[in-house]
């Protein structure tokens, strides 16, 4: 007797298994990338390509003026503060408040708890590895800490792209989905640029801060959708809020007749 083949998977459930999927070879990717910038950094070698790119975003005759308008400067001063601690302890903030205003409590511990733990993963990194900052131009920006990788790289990976996967699974439509995501990933991207832009990093900081920014924030996403499925993290209604399971409909029976008078 032929065994009947298996029925087919939900199509819900099969996107929600090759997204997985997707994520891991994403993480395995960046930290392949992070783990080559690493053996680079101990052996205190300089990549040609950092001198090149540093050296080409400033004016040949005076290093200490990067190219482009004095406005653009301005500007790439705007942009990376929106990578810097106090922005993104704000952002985190008041993210977690209306998370937990909504009811949404255990979520809004989940992304303190993103964000404060890549946190403490950037600085364990800096002072592990203890990079010294690009010499080779003026910085156009204060700073305080080790070079490698970028903190401003890193935690605007961990924030924006956990607040835009959040903002992904609240929405149903599959436009404002990608428009969530494209925005975590294009805030990421120019926060870490205008490091480069500004003098304060070495193009390979930056890269490494990426890599290990969007693999924190993948295995954070991972780990949400396992506590969800457990029943551990609520998860997140279309209107905002905790998602209720729809209340059954009572159905009259069609064998029941009305009492005679």
């Amino acid at each position: 007797m032929n065994a009947s083949p298996p029925p087919p998977k939900p199509a819900g459930t099969a996107r929600r298994e090759l997204g997985g999927l997707a994520a891991v070879a994403l993480l395995a990717a960046a930290m392949l990338v992070f783990f080559l910038l690493v053996d680079v950094v101990r052996d205190a070698r300089e990549l040609s390509l950092d001198r090149s790119i540093l050296l080409a975003l400033r004016n040949p005759a005076d290093l200490s003026d990067p190219v482009g308008p004095r406005w653009f400067e301005e500007m790439a001063r705007d942009i990376t503060a929106l990578g810097g601690f106090t922005v993104l302890t704000l952002l985190t903030a008041a993210t977690a408040i209306f998370l937990a205003m909504t009811g949404l409590r255990h979520a809004a511990v989940l992304v303190l708890a993103a964000v404060g733990g890549g946190t403490v993963l950037s600085t364990v990194l800096k002072n592990l590895f203890d990079r010294a900052r690009p010499d080779l131009v003026p910085h156009a920006t204060e700073t305080f800490t080790a070079s490698f990788p970028s903190g401003h790289a890193m935690m605007s990976a961990v924030t924006y792209l956990t607040l835009a996967a959040l903002l992904a699974r609240v929405e149903r439509g599959r436009r404002i989905k990608a428009f969530s995501l494209g925005l975590g990933i294009g805030l990421t991207l120019l926060v870490g640029a205008s490091r480069v832009y500004l003098g304060v990093h070495w193009p390979s900081d930056v890269l490494a801060g990426w890599c290990v920014g969007a693999s924190w924030a993948i295995l954070c996403w991972l780990a949400a959708r396992r506590l969800q499925r457990q029943g551990h993290v609520e998860r997140v209604g279309p209107h905002g809020g905790p998602e209720t399971a729809p209340s059954a409909e009572v159905v009259p029976s069609s064998t029941s007749r009305p009492l005679s008078r």
